[in-house]
């Protein structure tokens, strides 16, 4: 086969963007995992305070 440069070039620029796309979404997973995280500490917390007040 007989590839232009433009179908290469065409390819290559496909592949990265599927890299990025698959790079956004595994930080899309770690924001949501962090962020729930954080609000059970929170509610941790409020639990403890609470307890401690009475």
């Amino acid at each position: 086969m007989n590839f232009s440069h433009q179908d290469l070039a065409r390819a290559h620029v496909s592949a990265r963007l599927g890299e990025a796309q698959q790079c956004r979404q595994g930080q899309r997973v770690v924001r949501v995992l962090t962020s729930g995280r954080k609000a059970e500490q929170l509610a941790q917390q409020a639990r403890l305070a609470l307890a401690r007040s009475l």
